[in-house]
């Protein structure tokens, strides 16, 4: 039976400590022992083996051999009696679920390994790199936010060319901002004909289907967690959503459409048409893969080309010119549906000197998933 003892003599009285036992047996022996005996072992005064003697309080008298046995065996019964009936309570618990029925264990085992929660990058990479090894087709990503830095294509550069070697076809979808990137053009030229990259205004999240049997996509707004996703319905899913964005995006050789409006870049229209729904600075800035400061300096030269003196103005303006709608193509660098025939296409289309207002700034990207780039290194 444990008693609370103290921090030097954390013991019961079934199982006191050397200093104790030859104070206590002493005080058996004798009756009763000086208080000043005790000082070092102030166990036996809390586990009532020592009590103060009544004709005189500067000696302790002890508690008898058959007491403290009774008071042992006692508490030893009552927490027997206790475990066995937590134990009965738990076999009852458990035969009242088992009658429940239910899906059987192998019905189960399929479920968890179909959706998978990944916590921490540690536990991500592994599961990342286990479908990497796996994989013999195809790898499809996602890849929202900005310029591409080249450390992170740099990271995972091994992966990438282990599975051109083994014949994997490799497809990225990224933002139109990331055509700015020097690192991603030598990348892909690096990987030649193994990886297409095509280009949007606006992604999904982050998404990597390998071999369209599993998918890895975040859990949770900073990313520190993943789904790794291998239920059928959920990766075809998946996979529709990426073709039909593959379909709608722009092959990152050729040049973005043309805007609807002389001197506003395509990028200052993707801009426009999001300031019409009404979005903030903040969210058009993510929403695009610029940095917020870079998004303002764009809507201040949208506002200064529409001859517009305030927000509320600029979206009059944004209307009148018919830049409320979004952007569209009819393909691989065909000019947008509605732009005026025969107009020049006006700063900032394509890859030349106008289209760089963000392409030199420096933005701090969300890595592929948490801790590491995808794994292609892309």
């Amino acid at each position: 039976m444990a008693g609370h003892g103290t921090e030097e003599h954390p013991h019961g009285a079934d199982r006191l400590c050397g200093a104790g036992d030859r104070v206590y047996s002493r005080a058996v022996r004798r009756g009763r022992v000086p208080r000043c005996d005790a000082e070092q072992v102030p166990c036996l005064l809390e586990l009532a083996l020592l009590h103060p003697d009544p004709d005189d309080m500067e000696w302790l008298v002890p508690t008898s051999p058959q007491e403290v046995m009774t008071r042992l065996l006692r508490g030893l019964h009552d927490e027997v009696s206790a475990s066995e009936r937590r134990m009965g309570s738990a076999v009852a618990a458990f035969e009242w679920y088992s009658g429940l029925g239910g899906p059987t264990p192998g019905a189960r085992a399929q479920e968890g390994a179909a959706i998978r929660v990944l916590d921490g990058s540690s536990r991500i990479q592994a599961a990342l790199d286990q479908a990497t090894e796996a994989c013999t087709t195809e790898v499809l990503t996602v890849q929202p936010g900005g310029i591409r830095r080249e450390h992170e294509l740099s990271e995972g550069l091994h992966r990438a060319l282990e599975l051109r070697g083994r014949g994997v076809r490799m497809r990225d979808l990224y933002n139109h901002v990331a055509r700015h990137g020097q690192g991603l053009l030598n990348y892909l030229e690096l990987m030649g004909d193994a990886v297409e990259a095509r280009t949007l205004d606006e992604v999904v999240d982050r998404l990597i289907l390998f071999d369209r049997k599993v998918a890895f996509i975040p859990a949770n707004a900073d990313r520190t967690m993943a789904l790794e996703l291998r239920h059928p319905a959920l990766v075809a899913y998946l996979v529709t959503v990426f073709e039909r964005l593959w379909r709608l995006a722009i092959p990152l050789g050729a040049q973005l459409p043309e805007t609807r409006v002389e001197g506003v870049s395509h990028r200052e229209q993707s801009i426009a048409a999001l300031l019409a729904e009404g979005h903030q600075d903040a969210v058009i800035a993510e929403r695009l893969g610029i940095s917020v400061r870079t998004c303002r300096a764009h809507i201040a030269r949208l506002s200064e080309t529409l001859g517009a003196a305030s927000r509320t103005q600029l979206g009059v303006r944004i209307a009148q010119v018919g830049l409320d709608g979004p952007v569209e193509a009819s393909g691989p660098g065909a000019p947008v549906a509605g732009a005026v025939p025969g107009q020049v296409p006006g700063p900032g289309t394509g890859t030349g000197a106008g289209a760089g207002a963000g392409a030199g700034v420096t933005e701090v990207l969300p890595d592929a998933l948490p801790g590491r780039g995808s794994p292609t290194g892309r």
